[in-house]
């Protein structure tokens, strides 16, 4: 009965701690905006202590922080913070490929590549439509399988984790954005190419444009807030 409770108790923090990372990736909590245990507690339905332990995991990812006799707050990211996450994504993105992440790519199980296709595909469309919840969540899953084919899960998971932290830096700024598709990244699909051909030039420059974009956005939210 103890281990099966703890059982229980791991999987309710988790499931509050992916639905609050949810609602700050969808814009639903903003950045700045305050909360207590109990308040999240009671909108759950559940007791205080799942929800005081998916809390201080969400603090320790970057995206809440926490107020002494407050409670919690969405961390509010800056654009130069955003710059920052850009810059630690390329270098050790381009460590990997120089250590041949495209050729593991390119020999990982059939399975794995069609799954990352897939997930390639959807991304792209929404991106290409605007759809940004769903680009999200797609975007989200392709870099977070793709790592595990190019490289090991203790830097895969990094990435994974700035990458939402851009997300959570970025969502609400897109959401004001008249002209949206124009700063939606949309090349996953050619990405998986050059990883399935085995092609770390081209993988390259892939991700390159990728992040040229979001710099040059970073630019202009920068220039539009002077």
């Amino acid at each position: 009965m103890p281990a099966s409770g703890a059982v229980t108790r791991n999987t309710l923090r988790q499931q509050i701690a992916d639905a609050l990372r949810d609602e700050v990736l969808a814009g639903r909590l903003q950045p700045g905006q305050e909360f207590t245990v109990k308040q999240i507690a009671e909108q759950y339905g559940v007791s205080a202590t799942p929800v005081r332990e998916a809390l201080v995991d969400l603090a320790g990812q970057g995206l809440l922080d926490s107020n002494q006799h407050r409670g919690y707050q969405v961390h509010r990211f800056s654009v130069e913070d955003f710059r920052g996450m850009i810059e630690a994504r390329s270098l050790i993105v381009d460590g990997i490929f120089r250590e041949g992440g495209a050729p593991r790519a390119h020999l990982a199980s059939g399975v794995a590549l069609v799954s990352v296709r897939r997930r390639a595909e959807e991304a792209a469309r929404a991106a290409r439509c605007g759809e940004l919840n769903v680009l999200i969540g797609y975007d989200l899953r392709f870099w977070r399988e793709l790592g595990t084919l190019v490289t090991n899960s203790y830097i895969a998971d990094f990435l994974h984790r700035l990458r939402v932290q851009s997300w959570a830096f970025a969502v609400p700024h897109l959401r004001a954005e008249p002209e949206l598709g124009e700063w939606l990244w949309s090349g996953h699909e050619e990405l998986v190419d050059a990883m399935t051909l085995g092609d770390a030039d081209a993988v390259h420059a892939v991700i390159a444009s990728h992040d040229d974009l979001a710099l040059k956005w970073a630019d202009r939210l920068e220039r539009q807030s002077a």
